[in-house]
Parts: C-alpha cells; sequence; structure tokens
C-alpha cells in the first residue's frame, strides 16, 4: 500500500518532468528557427536592395555583403529560376548552407530580378567550373574579372576534355614565332600561346602553317589546329570570314635595309624606284602592302620570310618590307642591317589570334587571358623580353 501510494505520486511527476522538457526543447527549437529566418530575411533584404543599384550582374558574399570581382561563378540547379524578392529567401538559405556566394541579374525582358546560388572556382580552374557547370544543368560559367561568359558545352569544353589545346603557327618570323630545326618553337607569340595553355590547365602542341595558307588552314574542316598565332596582324578582311582576338602587341609596316645605306631610305618615295630591290614573303600582308604602296621598284618574292633579312645584308636584295615587331630583332643581331623608318611605320595596327567563326567562347577565353596579362604586367615583361615598345597603358 505504501509503495502503490509512493507510486501513483511519482508517476504524474516523472511525466510532467518528460513533457516539460519535451516543452522547453520545442520552444528553443522554434526560437531557432524564428531567428534563423529573421537573418535569413534580413541578409535577402540587404541583397535584394544590392541589385537594385546593379541590374547588369553581381556576384556577392553574403556573409559580407561584399561583391566579388575575381573567380569564375557557377549557379547551382537547386536555386535556378528563382526570381523577384519573394524566391530570395530560398537562395539566401541555400547559400549560407554552402559557400556564401549569391549572383544576380536583371532580365530586361521580362522584366523580373534573378538570383542563384553560386559556386565560386578560381580563374585557373576553368575545367572545374565547366565540369560543375554540367553537372547543375548550366548553360555557362562566368568569368567575374573580364564579365566573360564561357558556354559548358563548346570549344573551350573540347579543348579541356582533350587536355592540349592546338596552335597553328608559321614559325618563320622572328622574334615572334620561329622553330629552330630540333622542331622547337620559340618567339614572344609562342610566350602568349604558353600563357593560355598554362592559364586553361591544358598542355600545348604547335602545328605548323604558313603565310599562303594561313586562311585555308584556319577554315579547314576537320580542324588542324584550334588557333593560330604569331606575327597575324588583326584585318578587317580577315574579320569577314573568321575570328581575331583583342591585340597584344602593337604593329606597322616598315623596312630593313643595309646600313650603309639607311640614309637612302626617308620615306615610301625613297623605296619606289627602278633602281631599288624590294623582297617579301608571300602570302601575307608584307606581299600585299609591297603591290599595293610600290609601282617602279622591283618586287621580289621569297619563299622563306626567315631568309630575306640575309639576302638584304648580302646585297642580294636592298629592302625588306617587314614590321617594326620583326625589324629590331635583325638590327639588334646583325650590324649590316638598320631600320631607319622604325619609329614612323607607313601603317599602324595590333597583331592578335586568329580562329574559325563558331569559336566565340574560344575568342572569349583568348581575350580574357589578353587581358589578364596586360593588369597583371606579364604582357609588358614580354615586351621588354624581346625589346618591343609596349603601347597599352
Amino acid at each position: 500500500m505504501i509503495r502503490l501510494e509512493r507510486f501513483k505520486i511519482w508517476f504524474p511527476v516523472v511525466i510532467l518532468t518528460i513533457c516539460g522538457s519535451a516543452g522547453i526543447a520545442s520552444c528553443a527549437s522554434n526560437e531557432d528557427n524564428v531567428i534563423e529566418q529573421i537573418n535569413i530575411t534580413n541578409i535577402a533584404d540587404k541583397v535584394w536592395s544590392f541589385s537594385q543599384s546593379h541590374p547588369d550582374g553581381f556576384t556577392i558574399d553574403i556573409r559580407t555583403m561584399t561583391e566579388l570581382t575575381e573567380g569564375i561563378a557557377v549557379s547551382y540547379a537547386a536555386t535556378q529560376n528563382s526570381h523577384s524578392r519573394y524566391q530570395l529567401d530560398k537562395v539566401v538559405s541555400h547559400a549560407l548552407q554552402h559557400e556564401g556566394y549569391v549572383g544576380g541579374w536583371y532580365n530586361s525582358e521580362d522584366s523580373l530580378y534573378y538570383f542563384d546560388s553560386t559556386k565560386l572556382f578560381a580563374e585557373n580552374d576553368l575545367e572545374g567550373a565547366l565540369q560543375f557547370g554540367k553537372e547543375n544543368s548550366q548553360h555557362s560559367v562566368y568569368i567575374l574579372s573580364t564579365n566573360t561568359d564561357i558556354p559548358i558545352n563548346g570549344k573551350m569544353a573540347e579543348i579541356l576534355e582533350r587536355g592540349i589545346i592546338l596552335f597553328g603557327t608559321t614559325g618563320d618570323y622572328r622574334p615572334l614565332s620561329f622553330c629552330e630545326p630540333d622542331g622547337t618553337y620559340w618567339g614572344f607569340g609562342i610566350d602568349v600561346a604558353n600563357e593560355i595553355a598554362r592559364r586553361l590547365g591544358v598542355e600545348i602542341e604547335f602545328r605548323k602553317t604558313s603565310w599562303p595558307t594561313l586562311t585555308a588552314d584556319v577554315l579547314t574542316e576537320p580542324q588542324i589546329f584550334d588557333l593560330a598565332i604569331g606575327g597575324i596582324t588583326i584585318t578587317d578582311t580577315r574579320r569577314e570570314t573568321m575570328l581575331m582576338s583583342d591585340g597584344y602587341l602593337a604593329n606597322g609596316k616598315t623596312i630593313l635595309c643595309r646600313t650603309s645605306e639607311a640614309d637612302r631610305y626617308k620615306s615610301l618615295a625613297d623605296i619606289d624606284k627602278p633602281e631599288v630591290t624590294v623582297m617579301v614573303n608571300p602570302g601575307g600582308l608584307n606581299e600585299k602592302f609591297a603591290n599595293e604602296n610600290l609601282t617602279r621598284a622591283k618586287i621580289v618574292v621569297h619563299p622563306k620570310n626567315e631568309e630575306i633579312p640575309i639576302l638584304v645584308a648580302r646585297g642580294e636584295a636592298d629592302v625588306m618590307i617587314t614590321e617594326i615587331t620583326e625589324a629590331p630583332f635583325y638590327v639588334q643581331t646583325d650590324s649590316r642591317l638598320a631600320a631607319p623608318l622604325l619609329n614612323a611605320p607607313f601603317t599602324h595596327g595590333e597583331i592578335g589570334v586568329l580562329m574559325q567563326k563558331g569559336q566565340e567562347d574560344l575568342l572569349r577565353m583568348v581575350n580574357n587571358v589578353i587581358c589578364q596579362m596586360k593588369s597583371d604586367g606579364s604582357l609588358r615583361e614580354l615586351h621588354e623580353k624581346y625589346g618591343l615598345v609596349y603601347a597599352y597603358e
């Protein structure tokens, strides 16, 4: 009886204690959820306010409300097609559970702001970014430093899957592209090509082309190489049928002559005389320039560009039509040669990278690398290495 009474008294207490503990835990959990939701809402309000003044797009670290300007941004599939303020809480919640980055942009077609939880990759990890984008059903990844979209399925994806980027180059144009007898390539353009490959994280392979066959080699199917580099001047004619990158080296037509006759040539008129023999390489812009501007001089086409300076030095020709990028090398390496009009070129232009149309994603990537090289000083260093004038202040 005594035990029974004790039991009757004790049992309800136990039940009450258990219920009380559960109630406290439930209240605490609810409070945490409320606090968490308030935090998410507050952050979402800040992101929304930020988006109103950045309609062209942004990627922001929501933990510090700092806009990101470097890296490759890739959206998560989980937050795809989230738009307007009422869906932003979901995006922020997902971002807080992952890397803490949110991207946004204004779509003028439907007048809606779109937001995504975003993963950030280093700019030298395009392969990783594209793979993540593919896994998350994205159409492209976004390079923040240059505002560049790179499609998931395009030429870049093909190159990354192959692991090798193929460059066509003439190998006859010191100091931009030259091939030694053992097959080793060197030069300003070769260094730019190697830098493009390095920043993409792929191997590089050079394939021989020539000035007469350059356009045909770029356009041929199946492709011989992905793009061409090394002394290729950017022209409207080339852009009509192919893609050309931004310029990475200033260029212009000038001459090489013998040092003993340097004072003889002060203008194009001094060259365009019957007694002057002008030598050019076939199929390129040097031959085109000579034919269009020299009507009286004797024009001789020599098949190997790299041999022409030696022939001029020997007296087998008087003048070589060349570029301000090529002439300094020969003046520095052969005292018999001079470039009297080096500082007053006949034309002004830039050298770039050439590729097929339809490879706009590759073009954007090449331009991205050129832009980075200009901003980080590595392009200037290449100019100094080869003794060329830097024109990108």
